[in-house]
């Protein structure tokens, strides 16, 4: 039986849009209280079983985290994906970003981080209006904090569009920044993006010293912010997905099995979320047959019809949406991940942590509140 995607009501998709019904003191679905101004902080990579984990170095988000504190990050978990759900309030059934590589319109493997051009144009590939469109219609100003290198990308256009980019290189000096904007007056909404943790994650793995020590010294700079939230001010600590260390035992490289790429035109996605493309002609039933034969003590392996009945993008998937999937879809359930070892380059294989499938670890995310959020 295949897991359910998006099985809560309070999901990242609702995290923005609540946040916005906040500022004028509407019902939303979170509960959150009316507020002047709603910083949302997005750690990218921050699961909450690892901060469970890792919960004595975390003396000020730790013990917030509760089973009422942490919602469903949606699925694929992967960046793009997420900060699409996260930034319009919709599922990637209905933005658009339904991987973090996937066939585009033109038949090209695109990276949906980094591959934007005329051909896969952010300002209609990534098909849902922003919370922070939405907000400056409003009277609210929006605005994002994140890595200088972010500005003027085609993904910042595609998931940030409408917000008022602010550019800051170092986690302590986008804290500072967000205080600032914080003083100023009128509504506002505040979008601040956390990258290092899943920076080392993938490096080191999220069981590592180093990451550890970031989370750390996140918690340290939160515990700081919040003091300094004045009346009407409030925040949330959120996350676009949770982390798996797959240790290189765990590398699967499926072109060992020739009958597992019969049929199969391309295969995209990530290598713990494969997105395979069959050949014209050929049945995605039947190449997911041998998947299933191969590897389905390991993932689970759906066509596409099958995980569109399933929800894993969402209540609803788009036609236009629909092409961008895989044929038949391959998602880790153990610490593995998926490599073609033909590939001279050995592609990401140097990555501990990782994420993209369904399991827990990976798609349960804190949604810790502070100030007049909590």
């Amino acid at each position: 039986m295949l897991p359910a995607a998006f099985t809560t009501r309070a999901s990242l998709a609702t995290v923005l849009p609540s946040s916005l019904a906040a500022l004028s003191g509407e019902t939303n679905d979170l509960g959150l209280p009316r507020m002047e101004h709603v910083v949302v902080i997005v750690v990218d990579g921050l699961g909450a079983a690892a901060l469970r984990a890792r919960a004595g170095h975390a003396r000020t988000l730790a013990p917030l985290l509760g089973k009422t504190t942490t919602i469903d990050a949606g699925f694929p978990t992967t960046t793009a994906a997420a900060l699409a759900t996260l930034t319009t309030g919709t599922t990637p059934g209905e933005h658009g970003l339904v991987g973090y590589r996937v066939r585009d319109g033109a038949g090209r493997l695109t990276n949906q981080l980094t591959g934007w051009d005329e051909r896969m144009d952010p300002q209609t590939w990534q098909r849902s209006r922003t919370v922070f469109e939405q907000a400056a219609e409003r009277g609210v100003t929006p605005r994002a904090i994140a890595l200088p290198k972010f500005a003027g990308t085609g993904f910042t256009a595609a998931v940030l569009r409408g917000a008022e980019f602010v550019g800051v290189q170092s986690m302590a000096d986008r804290f500072a920044a967000a205080a600032d904007v914080l003083a100023t007056a009128g509504p506002g909404l505040t979008y601040l993006y956390v990258a290092e943790l899943d920076q080392l994650a993938h490096a080191r793995g999220w069981e590592s010293s180093e990451w550890t020590a970031a989370l750390e010294t996140l918690d340290a700079l939160v515990a700081d912010f919040a003091r300094r939230l004045g009346p009407g001010r409030g925040a949330l600590l959120t996350a676009d997905h949770g982390a798996v260390d797959v240790p290189e035992s765990g590398h699967i490289l499926y072109d060992t099995a020739p009958e597992l790429l019969q049929d199969v035109a391309d295969i995209a996605g990530e290598p713990r979320l494969l997105h395979l493309y069959v050949e014209d002609g050929a049945s995605p039933v039947a190449v997911a047959e041998r998947w299933r034969d191969a590897e389905g003590d390991r993932s689970w392996v759906a066509t596409r019809a099958e995980a569109v009945d399933a929800g894993w993008f969402g209540e609803r998937v788009d036609p236009e949406v629909v092409p961008r999937i895989g044929d038949v879809l391959v998602a880790a359930r153990k610490r593995i991940a998926y490599y073609d070892g033909r590939d001279p380059q050995r592609t990401g294989r140097n990555m501990v942590g990782q994420h993209g499938s369904l399991t827990p670890e990976e798609t349960r995310v804190p949604l810790l509140r502070f100030g007049a959020a909590g």
